[in-house]
C-alpha cells in the first residue's frame, strides 16, 4: 500500500498494474472483455488483490443514481412483531447489496421530521406499514418507489402491497370458538385507524353474523396493557348477559384483558375464553397460555422487501397473501353450562 494512504485507490491499482484508471474501472466492473487484453485484466485483478483494494461503493452508486438504501417505516416499536419484519426485510436486502434504515413513526406526537434532509435524495425506495401512513406522508416517502404492508390493495399508495391473510386468521378464530359452542362474544378491538384492524372487525362480524343465535359486542382500546385492562373491565362489568368468548385484536390486548378478568373474579377459560392475534412471545408467558393466530413477521418482511426490489427492477412482485395459522392453547374451552 502506498505510503501515507489508509485505503488504496483505483489510481494505486492502475500504477501497480501499469494501466490507466479507466482500464481498472473496466476490469473491476466486469466490462473489460473485448476492450482490455485478458493478460492485462489478470494483472489488474492481481494488483487489486495484493493492495487489498475495495471499490468505493458509495461513489459508484452516486454515479449510478442509486444509494442502495431503502427505508422501512413502521409504527413505534411497541411489540416484537415489527422487529421481526425488520429482520426479514434486512436479510433479503443484504442478499441483494441493499441496506435498510428503520424509521419508527412516533406515537402520540404526530408525524416526525424525515430522518434525512431529503428522503428522495437519500433513498431508493420505501417499505411501509399502513399503521405508519402519517409518517410516510411527512417524509414524502409516497413519492418514492413504495411497497405497502398491511394495506388495502384497492386503495394503496404503493406500487404493490404485501399482506398477511388476516381475514382468514379471524375466520379461524371465529370457527374455533363457534365449534366450542360459544355464542356470546366480545371483540376487544384496537383503537387504531388502520386497514388491518378494520379487516379484523369486518370479518369477525360477518362470520359470527352468519350463525343464528350469536351476539357480538365491541369494546375499543389503544394498544397498551392498561388501556386493554380498563376497556375489558368496563365491558365485562356492564349490565346484560356476560360474553363467554373474548376475541382480542392482538396478544397485548389479550394480556391486558387477563388482568381485567382476574380483578372481576373470572377465570380463563372456565368463565371466559380468550383469543389473541400475533403469537408474540407474550402468548406463552401468560397463564393459561394464549390461543392466538401465528403471524410470520420475518416472512412478512422478506416478502415485502422482495416486492420492493421487484418494483425497483421494473418487475411484477409475487402475488397472494401470506397464510396464517391458529395456534390453540389453554385459554379457550367450551362455555360453562348456564
Amino acid at each position: 500500500m502506498p505510503s501515507g494512504s489508509t485505503r488504496p485507490t483505483s489510481r494505486d491499482v492502475a500504477q501497480a498494474a501499469g494501466v490507466s484508471q479507466a482500464a481498472v474501472s473496466l476490469v473491476l466492473g466486469g466490462k473489460w472483455r473485448g476492450r482490455v487484453a485478458e493478460a492485462t485484466a489478470e494483472r489488474v485483478r492481481q494488483a487489486a488483490l495484493d493492495l487489498g483494494y475495495r471499490p468505493n461503493l458509495a461513489a459508484r452508486n452516486l454515479r449510478l443514481g442509486r444509494t442502495r438504501t431503502v427505508l422501512l417505516v413502521v409504527p413505534a416499536l411497541t411489540t416484537e412483531f415489527f422487529a421481526g419484519v425488520y429482520t426479514g426485510a434486512a436479510r433479503v436486502a443484504a442478499e441483494h447489496g441493499f441496506g435498510v434504515v428503520l424509521y419508527p413513526s412516533p406515537e402520540g406526537i404526530g408525524p416526525a421530521r424525515s430522518p434525512f434532509g431529503s428522503a428522495q435524495a437519500a433513498l431508493d425506495g420505501v417499505l411501509a406499514s399502513s399503521m405508519a401512513a402519517d409518517a410516510l406522508t411527512a417524509i414524502r416517502g409516497d413519492q418514492l418507489p413504495l411497497v405497502m404492508l398491511d394495506s388495502d390493495p384497492a386503495g394503496s399508495l404503493g406500487a404493490a402491497t404485501v399482506n398477511l391473510d388476516i381475514a382468514d386468521g379471524v375466520r379461524q378464530v371465529a370457527d374455533h370458538l363457534l365449534g366450542l359452542g360459544h355464542r356470546r362474544f366480545l371483540h376487544l378491538a384496537a383503537d387504531v385507524a388502520s386497514w388491518t384492524f378494520e379487516v379484523r372487525a369486518r370479518e369477525l362480524a360477518a362470520r359470527l353474523g352468519a350463525v343464528p343465535g350469536t351476539s357480538l359486542r365491541t369494546a375499543r382500546a389503544p394498544l397498551s396493557f392498561e388501556d386493554a385492562r380498563a376497556a375489558a373491565e368496563a365491558a365485562f362489568g356492564a349490565a346484560g348477559p356476560r360474553p363467554t368468548a373474548l376475541v382480542c385484536d392482538d396478544d397485548k390486548l389479550a394480556a391486558g384483558a387477563y388482568k381485567a378478568l382476574r380483578r372481576l373474579g373470572l377465570r380463563v377459560p372456565d368463565d371466559v375464553s380468550v383469543t389473541g392475534l400475533d403469537d408474540l412471545a407474550l402468548a406463552t408467558a401468560i397463564d393459561p397460555e394464549l390461543t392466538t393466530v401465528r403471524l410470520d413477521a420475518e416472512l412478512f418482511g422478506e416478502r415485502g422487501m422482495e416486492a420492493l426490489l421487484a418494483v425497483l427492477d421494473g418487475r411484477s412482485p409475487e402475488g397472494g397473501d401470506i397464510p396464517v395459522r391458529l395456534v390453540v392453547r389453554g385459554s379457550t374451552a367450551p362455555p360453562a353450562a348456564v
